[in-house]
């Protein structure tokens, strides 16, 4: 299973950026997903998380201007970004659930290859 993140890029204060994440390879379902962002010099944290029926959970820091969703169809979740700041600079990474046929659960992530999102003031 592979994810590949992607959407970020360079935006002003107040700007918007939607990132992405496909899933893809071998398994049956996707059960959670979730972006996580890691800035300088700090560690990492959980910025949104949507379940396979669609429920959501966010950071206190981006409620109400974060939105994740997903396409199941596509296997790709989104996180649309609205009124960026600064502080929301950072690599985004995203991550999955998987299901396998045989019934297995696993996690997979794209540590180490997040997309990155720069916000200037």
């Amino acid at each position: 299973v592979q994810l590949q993140a992607s959407g970020g890029g360079l935006v002003q204060a107040g700007g918007s950026l939607r990132l992405s994440c496909a899933a893809s390879g071998s398994f049956s379902s996707i059960n959670g997903m979730g972006w996580y962002r890691q800035a300088p010099g700090k560690q990492r944290e959980l910025v949104a998380t949507i379940t396979s029926g669609s429920s959501t959970n966010y950071a206190d820091s981006v409620k109400g201007r974060f939105t994740i969703s997903r396409d199941n169809a596509k296997n790709t979740v989104y996180l649309q970004m609205n009124s960026l700041k600064p502080e929301d600079t950072g690599v985004y990474y995203c991550n999955a659930v998987v299901v396998k046929s045989s019934g297995r659960i696993y996690e997979y992530a794209t540590w180490g290859q997040g997309t990155q999102v720069t916000v200037s003031s």
